[in-house]
């Protein structure tokens, strides 16, 4: 699930501007064994190895944590982080624009992507052979994962975009932002995408302010919408509709994610709590109390057995699924989490610290 770009409470700026949806298309480039870098990335003459970091053991649901690799990045702050579906590749946003790609297990930088904006979410298709990368400037750019090359740019709208997800199926997009225009009267939106020709396929309306983060269920019939009105919402997608208004949290909300099963749904918020969600009533079936600010980043271990959740307080917490029990406590960053990760073999939770300009990785097991 993607992670999402924190959003402070500075009023939007007003646009004047009407909404427009284009896309511009660039060539596709066939895929080869090995990533080779393009105009708009940059290469690197020897691999990066990743820094390893000060091990710090805990016991853990399935085993043992151990803060076990440090990279640090320039340029601004460490954004938004992702796996690739086969946990081969993990890609990691900053706030200069630019995307690392990291090889894992190898743990090494193999390529940077760059774009003019701020990076402020990321998706990799099923496939694991395009990146989305979303913006400061609106824009999603669709990135052809084996060469580095740009192959779309789509053209959302005047605001910041805040998420990005692909379809269970990759046929699909989903972006969630705040476009706060008052022409287009599509302000703080989720719209669907096709991805093979580009077109707008449906704008989701309802949401009273910016939206924060888009997830899809595991079968993809649903998607999940967070935003800074309170609520989550969950859309039937095939109808393009509404199903339910999740209401509960206190405060904005910053992050939403489908247990593994898609039985349940997770939400952070700006009230410093996790709630767990039925998704087929809609009921509150457990409250996370444990951040000391608000809750920014959260994640579903691949078992379903664990949650992870980043907060504005530094922490990284680790949560019992069933129980809603807090199993760890782990320190080490020293800016806010805005993103977490599992890798999909569950091995290792990646976790980025916003302004100490760091990801972490724990190994798990």
């Amino acid at each position: 699930m993607p992670a999402h770009f924190m959003f402070r409470r500075w009023p939007a700026a007003p646009s004047l501007l009407r909404l427009t949806c284009a896309l511009v298309l660039g060539s596709v480039w066939p895929a080869s064994q090995a990533l080779q870098p393009s105009a708009l990335s940059t290469p690197l003459t020897a691999p990066e190895n990743i820094a390893l970091g000060t091990p710090v053991g805990a016991t853990g649901l399935q085993g043992t944590i151990a803060q076990a690799l440090t990279l640090r990045l320039g340029g601004g702050y460490a954004g938004p982080l992702v796996y690739s579906a086969d946990g081969t590749l993990l890609a990691v946003g900053s706030g200069s624009g630019q995307t690392t790609l990291v090889q894992m297990p190898g743990r090494r930088v193999l390529m940077r992507l760059n774009q003019a904006a701020a990076v402020t979410a990321l998706a990799f298709s099923p496939g694991g052979q395009m990146l989305a990368t979303t913006g400061a400037d609106g824009q999603v750019r669709l990135w052809d994962v084996p060469t580095g090359d740009l192959r779309a740019t789509l053209k959302v709208g005047t605001y910041y975009l805040t998420s990005v997800t692909f379809s269970p199926d990759g046929q699909m997009l989903a972006t969630g932002s705040g476009d706060n225009t008052a022409l287009s009267g599509e302000g703080n939106s989720v719209r669907l995408w096709d991805v093979a020709s580009g077109t707008l396929i449906a704008t989701l309306l309802g949401h009273t302010d910016v939206v924060t983060s888009v997830a899809f269920s595991p079968d993809g019939t649903l998607l999940a919408s967070a935003s800074r009105d309170r609520t989550a919402r969950l859309w039937n997608v095939a109808q393009r509709r509404e199903l339910r208004t999740l209401r509960g949290h206190g405060d904005y909300l910053s992050a939403v994610a489908f247990s593994p099963d898609g039985t349940q749904l997770a939400t952070a918020s700006w009230d410093a709590s996790v709630k767990i969600w039925s998704v087929p009533d809609g009921s509150v079936l457990q409250t996370l109390l444990g951040h000391a600010g608000p809750a920014l980043s959260v994640a579903y271990s691949p078992d379903g057995q664990a949650i992870a959740s980043g907060g504005d307080d530094r922490q990284l917490l680790i949560w019992n699924a069933a129980t809603g029990q807090r199993i760890h406590t782990l320190t080490g960053h020293v800016g806010m989490i805005g993103s977490v990760a599992f890798s999909p073999q569950m091995q290792v939770l990646a976790s980025s610290g916003g302004a100490d300009q760091t990801v972490k990785l724990w190994a798990w097991r």
